[in-house]
Formats: C-alpha cells, sequence, structure tokens
C-alpha cells in the first residue's frame, strides 16, 4: 500500500457539504459502509481545513448557490478547490464548478471551469435524464474511473466491484454541462455520456479535484467503488509513482455512444397487518386479504415477508430501484407514520440504489388540528432516505383542480408542484390506479381515451383513488398529461385488473 493511501485511511474522517438538497442519508451511509467517519461542515473554517471534501446534492444551481453565500461558504469552497485539494462533487456539486447555469441565469458559479451548464433540449426525449447510463472515458491511466496498468494487479479474491466501459451509473438531471474549448475540456474532462443525439461532461477530474453527473452513492457496487477510489486516493498517482499513461484493459473497448439500461424495479406494497406488523403484501385486484383457497387463514393480510429485508435481497439479486408504496396511507397521519420512517433509515444503511416511497403525500391536518404540506411529508422521507416519492391519489385531486379549475394552468398549490419546485421534477413519480372501462364504441366513452385490445373491444381506463376503492372521471391520459405539466418526473403505471392476474404487463394501457 502506498504511504498516500495509508496517511488517508488514517485519517478516516470526510467532511461533508450538505447544503440541505434532496437525500444525502444515502451517502453518509456510504462513506460509513466503506469505514470511514462524516463530519458536517458548520462553518468556512471546516471547509478550509477539510482534507476530504464531498460536496453532493441534487435541486437548482442558483438555490445551491445562494445556501452557499448565506452560509458564507461560497468563497471558502472556492478557495478549496483551486488549492487542489481532494473534493469530490456529485450532481450540483460538480454544477457549482462552472461560471454558471442556464437553470438560474444571472447566477454565478465558482469559475473553476471556464464553461457553462445548459438545459438538455426535449426534442426526441424525455427530460429530466433519468436512469442508469454508461461514460465514455477520454484519458488513459489513474483516475476515478480507471487503474490504468494497475488494472491487471487486483488481487485474487478481491471482493471489490470493477469500473469498466460496461459500468452504468445513475443519472437524475435536467441540466448538463458542455465543454467545447479544447483546451479546457483536455485539463478538465474525464469521462462523456450521451442521451438522444447530445453529448455531456459525466465526470470532471484535475489532480485531486473530481466530481461526477451521476450519483455514485445511488449506482449500486460500482458506486460505492466511484467513493472508495476517491476516500483512499487510489484515483490519483501516488507519491514516488510516475503518472502512468497506459490505457485499463477494462476500458479497451468503448462504446461510440452510450445508452440507457432498461431498468427493472422492485415494486413493494406494504401495510401494517392485522397485527400492526408492517409488512409486504400482493393483491389480487388490489384486494390483498387471503382467501379460502389462498396460502393462509382466509380474512388475513396476506404476508409475503418484512419490508427491510426483500429490499436488501432484490439489491442483491440486481434491483435497480427499490419502491415502496403504503397502500393504506390515504387513511393516517404520514408524518406520525414512524414505521415508514423506519423502514426508509434501515433499507438505506444497506441499499445503494434510488429509494422511492408512495403513500399520504398530500396536505392534511392532525389530530390537534395543526397542518401540513406535503412538501413537509416529502422533507421528512428525503431526510429518511428516499430519493423520489410517489403521488397517488393527491394526483388525481390536483388533476381535477387543474381541468376543472384552473382551466388546465398551474397554481402552485399542488403536491405536485409544492414539490418539484423545491426538490426537482425528477423526485416526483405519479402512481396511477387505473380499471378498464368497456365501452361498446369509442364514441360511448365521453370524450375518454379509447384503445382497442386484441379481442376486439373498446376500453378507456379510469383513474382511481384511495387504493383503486374509489373511481373518478378522469382518464389515464387526461392524468399523466396534466401531471406533466405540474411538474411531476416519472409515471408509475398499474392496472388493476390485471393485478394478480399473472397475465403479465397491461400493454394496452402503455399505448
Amino acid at each position: 500500500m502506498s504511504s498516500k493511501v495509508a496517511m488517508n485511511k488514517e485519517k478516516k474522517t470526510v467532511t461533508l457539504l450538505d447544503y440541505g438538497g434532496g437525500n444525502v442519508r444515502s451517502l453518509r451511509n456510504a462513506i460509513d459502509s466503506l469505514g470511514f467517519t462524516v463530519v458536517d461542515v458548520q462553518s468556512a473554517e471546516d471547509v478550509r481545513a477539510a482534507k476530504l471534501l464531498v460536496f453532493p446534492g441534487v435541486g437548482a444551481f442558483g438555490q445551491a448557490i445562494e445556501h452557499l453565500k448565506a452560509r458564507g461558504l461560497l468563497e471558502a469552497l472556492r478557495e478549496y478547490v483551486l488549492s487542489g485539494k481532494p473534493y469530490l462533487g456529485i450532481c450540483i456539486g460538480l454544477q457549482v464548478l462552472f461560471r454558471g447555469s442556464a437553470e438560474s441565469p444571472g447566477v454565478a458559479g465558482l469559475g473553476v471551469i471556464e464553461a457553462t451548464v445548459e438545459r438538455f433540449a426535449a426534442e426526441g426525449k424525455s427530460v429530466p435524464h433519468i436512469g442508469w447510463n454508461g461514460c465514455r472515458l477520454r484519458r488513459a491511466g489513474v483516475s476515478l474511473l480507471s487503474q490504468g496498468a494497475r488494472a491487471e494487479k487486483k488481487q485474487k479474491g478481491e471482493e471489490l466491484a470493477e469500473l469498466s466501459a460496461a459500468s452504468k451509473f445513475y443519472f437524475v438531471h435536467s441540466f448538463r454541462a458542455v465543454v467545447d474549448d479544447e483546451k479546457v475540456r483536455d485539463e478538465w474532462v474525464l469521462a462523456t455520456t450521451d442521451y438522444g443525439d447530445e453529448s455531456f461532461v459525466s465526470v470532471v477530474q484535475r489532480g485531486n479535484v473530481v466530481a461526477t453527473q451521476f450519483h455514485p452513492e445511488k449506482s449500486s457496487r460500482v458506486g460505492l467503488e466511484v467513493i472508495r477510489r476517491f476516500l483512499t486516493g487510489e484515483y490519483v498517482a501516488q507519491e514516488g509513482q510516475a503518472e502512468e499513461q497506459e490505457q485499463d484493459r477494462l476500458w479497451a473497448k468503448q462504446p461510440d455512444k452510450t445508452e440507457l439500461a432498461k431498468r427493472v424495479i422492485a415494486c413493494l406494497d406494504v401495510r401494517e397487518n392485522d397485527a400492526g406488523d408492517l409488512i409486504v403484501t400482493k393483491g389480487d385486484q388490489y384486494d390483498v386479504r387471503e382467501k379460502a383457497d389462498g396460502d393462509g387463514p382466509k380474512g388475513k393480510v396476506r404476508n409475503l415477508g418484512k419490508p427491510a429485508e426483500l429490499a436488501h435481497r432484490y439489491y442483491e439479486e440486481g434491483a435497480d430501484e427499490i419502491t415502496f408504496l403504503n397502500i393504506t396511507s390515504f387513511r393516517g397521519q404520514p408524518l406520525s407514520d414512524a414505521p415508514m420512517v423506519e423502514l426508509l433509515q434501515e433499507v438505506s444503511k444497506r441499499v445503494f440504489v434510488p429509494l422511492c416511497i408512495g403513500g399520504g403525500i398530500r396536505d392534511y391536518v392532525d389530530a390537534n388540528g395543526t397542518k401540513y404540506s406535503a412538501l413537509d411529508v416529502a422533507g421528512l422521507y428525503f431526510r429518511s432516505g428516499a430519493d423520489k416519492v410517489s403521488i397517488g391519489s393527491d394526483a388525481v385531486y390536483a388533476t381535477e383542480t387543474y381541468l376543472n379549475k384552473n382551466n388546465k394552468k398551474p397554481d402552485g398549490t399542488s403536491s405536485i408542484e409544492q414539490i418539484s419546485r423545491v426538490y426537482g421534477a425528477q423526485a416526483v413519480v405519479v402512481s396511477v390506479d387505473p380499471k378498464r372501462v368497456v365501452v361498446a364504441a369509442p364514441e360511448d366513452a365521453n370524450g375518454h381515451a379509447v384503445v382497442q385490445r386484441k379481442d376486439g373491444s373498446y376500453v378507456w381506463y379510469q383513474c382511481t383513488v384511495k387504493g383503486g376503492r374509489e373511481a373518478r372521471d378522469i382518464d389515464v391520459v387526461q392524468l399523466v398529461q396534466a401531471c406533466e405539466a405540474l411538474g411531476a418526473g416519472e409515471i408509475l403505471l398499474n392496472c388493476m385488473d390485471a393485478d394478480g392476474s399473472k397475465a403479465g404487463f397491461e400493454l394496452d394501457l402503455i399505448r
């Protein structure tokens, strides 16, 4: 082991600059799992004194810069980065290195990298860019992503993830950095990624200063390896060693263009059983109680296991994302739902892929008459380990208001708008629970979007609320279009009729 690696391991302390944007608990847990301790920045002196500084976060560029200014940290951060001491920026921590961003016109970034951040063009693709994508390495030798010639020296039996041209990392962003100046590009840009017809900067590195557009703390084992390489100092040539320029064998064959991978998302319906224990259940057309010919006592809630254990199992088996849907939360008071908060806190210690939680994301008044907003509920879940929240019934109510009262104009009051305004569209998923309505002909659907099924019948998909218990006069197309306009980033499509049928996906619904 080199002297530099040993020195970093002896310190075992990482300074975290948390500006309050999104879920940082997962990063803390990732660092902890690698044997390091996190200390939080409280003052500019903490930044200047840091030996290893990590700046993560999601959200608006301007919001991050203003937060740094308000706490008196902006100049200290600029000085730290320019000093060349070890720095890892994640997502917004990469973008603030640039001069500015189209997301926040007139707001200056650190200006360490002479280029700007622009919004993705929407033509031909969805924005935000959400999912698992690859990187194209632009530089040979030792770096955050490559071991250079030392790639052949991996110890036998070592259980470290390999970073290679085939590795996929988790991205979630609407704005991207592009460096046109060749000199700046050669100095800073370590890797690029493609989305649609656009290429953007996904990793920068100059000496000890590195930053990623992707979220390593949410990129499973390869992401943990990226963090480990930074923490141990293995991402730079070691003291007393010449800079190696030989290409890593694992990056020898790179694609001409990176592509998003198809995702496998484990979606777990959770609720309390009759004994008050939080369990994973599964319905038959949303009926989760055992029938006479079922595996358990008739009338009991079907119990498939403990949520935390199943989540970790699916993570180990390769799931790219875990979603928990609390299917009875519409009855209760979300901020007093301690089991769901504890579940997120527990799962985020061992599961390093995106976590989404749904159920009860709404404005409400508690038993004492205290009012809480959907943003309050979402904020608690984000602090507890969630990366996204899934909105169900409240999205239907918001759509009704959008269509019938506001003449298809957002008014800023819906749960979707509240949360996306602060945390970004990528943090808001809309979960749709529709059921088929059969009509004799398309004109009998009262203007709703109709699809013809393979058997020749005509159906439209009616949205429901309260776990499918109540139908509303809105079709799926109306809902998803309204929710996109209100600021949702993803749609989770369910189908009550197909639930528990073992007949596969409801492809007519997707059409």
